[in-house]
Parts: structure tokens; C-alpha cells; sequence
């Protein structure tokens, strides 16, 4: 069996530091063998530099997946093409820098992973995710003899999520939602094989709203006039999913949702 590991998106300093200061025992304690994390709200809360893409690779994450927020850091662009283990959406227009799938080999087999974002109240609204995911995925089968595949789909709604769940029973092994930042109940294996959680949640501060401060948001809510909203601070919260896969039908036989509080003085500075 290969043991996945997938983090929800990672918010911040606070996130990433967490993350990156945590994974080497999370690796070891739970028996993982492959870590994916959608690191899109990794630089202040809104996308991701190469730097930080390093270090999250450097503590062991395989592949990182992002959503909308990919290009709110301009550095991101030209590493994308030089760093095919950083993945944007799939359903971008062909030409769109980056690539939106990759198979990397294993002790335990080819793993792909596809990265595919959301249309229903996301901008920008891009190609249809379930044409472009059934196709990527097939080829990956196909053509990269990847019996492991694990998708990200970064969207908003939780028909969405669950619909293409659905869809891609059996054909691929898992699909997690990402992008509301609050982890679901709903982990399941359909009937075809593949693992389902509609949304894997995130790595950020406990005491926020989606990761930032709470009293700006509030503000906001209550106002309705625009505020700003700082990345927040103090313990984080790692959430995520554990999925255990047969190696040789690349069916999932498990699914775990991951939790795990970090207080700011576990985190190595």
C-alpha cells in the first residue's frame, strides 16, 4: 500500500513554518510515502514564491498544488516552467505557463497528481474541469502508466466537489477538495475505488476567519466597508487527508482525515 498524505492550503508564515517545521515527524509517525500540499495562500496569505515552493519541497512535500491565487506573486510566472513539481489548474487555456499535472516515480509506483480548479462562483471562470480532468487523467494512464492518481480540485462549492468526485469513480484514486479552508466530515471510498473529502481544510491560525485576523473580517461583516485583513497569528491548526492506496489497482482501501495543533513555541524558528 502507499500511504498519501495531503495538506489543505497553507496560510501565511504562520501555515508554512508550521508545516514546514512539523512534516519530518508527521513523515515518520503516520508511515507516509508520497506529500502533496496546495500552497496558494503560502506568501502573506495570497500565493507562492519560489522561495517558499523550495522549502516546502526541501521538507518533503513531493508536489504542490495552488488554485485562483497562483499569480498574485509575480515570481511565481518564469519558476513555474522551471519547476514542474509546482502545479497551477489544469483548466487553464493552452499556452497558460506551468503545467496542471505530474507522474513522479515511486518506491511504490508511478504517483500522478492533477491540480483542476473550480468554475461556479470563482474567477477567473475557466476551460470545464470535468472534460479537462477525465482526459488528463486517462492519459496519464494511458501514455505514464500512473495506476496512482490524486486530484486537487480547488473549488468553491460543494456540488462541485462532489460531482466530480463522482464522476471520476474509479478512474482516478483520490479527489479532495480545497479552497474554503474548513475541513469537512464527509471522507468516503465510492464504489469505484476512489477516495472522496470535500474539502481538506487548511494550515493556518486557529483563531481567525479562514486564516486571517478575526477583527477586520468582523468589521467588514458588520459595515460592509473595506478593511484589510493580515494573515493571523498564534497556534495553527494542520489539517488535511491520509489516503492508502493499493499499489497495483490504484484503488484507495482508506481514508483518514489529518488534524494536528501546532503551538507557536513547537514551531523551529
Amino acid at each position: 500500500m502507499l500511504r498519501i498524505l495531503f495538506l489543505g492550503d497553507i496560510v501565511g508564515e504562520p501555515g508554512r513554518k508550521a508545516v514546514i517545521s512539523t512534516l519530518p515527524l508527521v513523515k515518520e509517525e503516520e508511515a507516509i510515502d508520497f506529500i502533496i500540499a496546495n500552497g496558494e495562500n503560502s506568501a502573506g496569505g495570497r500565493g507562492i514564491t519560489p522561495r517558499i515552493a523550495i522549502d516546502l519541497m526541501r521538507a518533503g512535500v513531493a508536489v504542490i498544488t495552488t488554485g485562483d491565487h497562483i499569480w498574485d506573486q509575480a515570481e511565481i510566472v518564469d519558476f513555474l516552467g522551471l519547476e514542474p513539481r509546482v502545479l497551477r489548474p489544469i483548466n487553464y487555456p493552452e499556452g497558460t505557463p506551468g503545467s496542471g499535472s505530474i507522474v513522479l516515480e515511486t518506491a511504490k509506483g508511478r504517483v500522478g497528481v492533477i491540480n483542476a480548479q473550480g468554475r461556479t462562483f470563482m474567477q477567473p471562470p475557466l476551460e470545464n474541469p470535468f472534460l479537462a480532468v477525465e482526459l488528463e487523467a486517462k492519459r496519464l494512464r494511458n501514455e505514464e502508466g500512473a495506476h496512482i492518481i490524486f486530484l486537487d480540485f480547488h473549488a468553491e462549492t460543494t456540488s462541485e466537489k462532489i460531482a466530480m468526485g463522482r464522476s471520476l469513480d474509479g478512474l482516478v484514486s483520490a479527489v479532495v477538495g480545497t479552497h474554503t479552508h474548513v475541513q469537512t466530515a464527509d471522507e468516503q471510498i465510492f464504489e469505484g475505488g476512489t477516495a472522496f473529502l470535500t474539502d481538506a481544510g487548511m494550515c493556518g491560525p486557529l483563531y481567525s476567519v479562514l486564516g486571517r485576523e478575526v477583527e477586520p473580517v468582523v468589521e467588514r461583516f458588520r459595515t460592509a466597508t473595506p478593511r484589510r485583513f493580515p494573515v493571523a497569528k498564534g497556534a495553527v491548526g494542520l489539517r488535511g487527508v491520509i489516503v492508502e492506496i493499493d499499489e497495483n489497482t490504484g484503488k484507495a482501501v482508506r481514508i483518514n482525515r489529518f488534524s494536528r495543533d501546532i503551538e507557536p513555541e513547537d514551531v523551529k524558528k
